[in-house]
């Protein structure tokens, strides 16, 4: 579903702040960014991308354009839910400007955003006071704020990316480095086939123990788990667009033991396959075949 938001286009940012006991949106789209706060909603649940997760009683995500979202009231028994919700337009920040030296980790932060950016509770807490103090700013004082807020956001620590990158079709993240680049390009092409580490290994032109270290350094997960979380989005994206048996889709994703599949899908989403195509549906998406 792709959302209609009332923002126009002479104006920088929209905010909506509400209270309520319970969640009736069904899973969206839509072309702006989305910084969404959360309070007093333990239980409820939150889907980015092909990310499934109940939530704690605070909550901030920021969320990149099109990128399907959602939250559903599910065991949530709250009767004062508090949702405070900011868009904005994607050219708000014109691209040569957040290339700057001083945007660069605003830019950065809206990269990370195309998969859905949870931020940590410490941040949260910081963070919250100013964002229903903004509900009652106007003009440019508005605007001054809320850059501040995404400024301070963006050098946070502790942020968890919630979708797969491969369900999201990024294909534009940096790496600064080609050599990791030209490998994972290689491993988006080949995800449904075997790939071993001795390949992506010479592919770099590195011996197979200076790459994992290097590709651990520059990513930040091994070449295992990368590899895993690419076939993993690849897998969600079919379980949600095809109705191909749940088989016939690790086969497809380069999973050669169903055994395997399902282990490793339930250990990163917290949910088996079946589970994980029956949420979707229920929340509103529906098999495009």
């Amino acid at each position: 579903m792709r959302e209609i938001i009332p923002l126009t286009p002479n104006d920088c940012f929209t905010i909506f702040s509400r209270v309520k006991n319970h969640f009736d949106f069904p899973l969206h789209t839509h072309e702006e960014f989305e910084l969404n706060f959360i309070a007093n909603a333990k239980n409820a649940k939150r889907i980015i991308g092909d990310h499934i997760s109940e939530i704690d009683d605070l909550e901030l995500v920021l969320v990149g354009p099109n990128l399907q979202h959602g939250w559903f009231t599910n065991k949530c028994i709250c009767s004062n839910i508090h949702e405070i919700t900011i868009q904005f337009h994607r050219d708000l920040f014109d691209d040569k400007f957040l290339r700057r030296n001083q945007m660069s980790f605003i830019h950065s932060m809206f990269e990370k955003s195309m998969r859905g950016i949870l931020f940590s509770r410490p941040t949260i807490e910081a963070i919250k006071p100013r964002i229903i103090e903004l509900t009652k700013k106007h003009g440019f004082d508005s605007v001054l704020e809320l850059m501040s807020i995404l400024h301070d956001l963006s050098i946070s620590r502790n942020m968890k990316l919630l979708s797969d990158s491969s369900f999201v079709n990024i294909d534009t993240l940096s790496y600064n480095s080609r050599r990791i680049e030209k490998v994972m390009e290689y491993i988006n092409n080949h995800f449904d086939k075997t790939i071993s580490l001795a390949e992506v290994a010479k592919i770099a032109a590195m011996s197979e123990v200076a790459f994992s270290r290097f590709f651990k350094v520059r990513t930040g997960n091994t070449f295992i788990d990368t590899l895993n979380d690419i076939r993993l989005g690849h897998a969600s994206r079919m379980l949600i667009e095809t109705t191909n048996s749940i088989t016939e889709i690790a086969y497809k994703c380069g999973f050669n033991n169903i055994s395997n599949f399902n282990r490793i899908f339930k250990k990163r989403k917290n949910c088996t396959p079946k589970e994980f195509r029956e949420t979707y549906t229920e929340s509103g998406v529906r098999n495009f075949i």
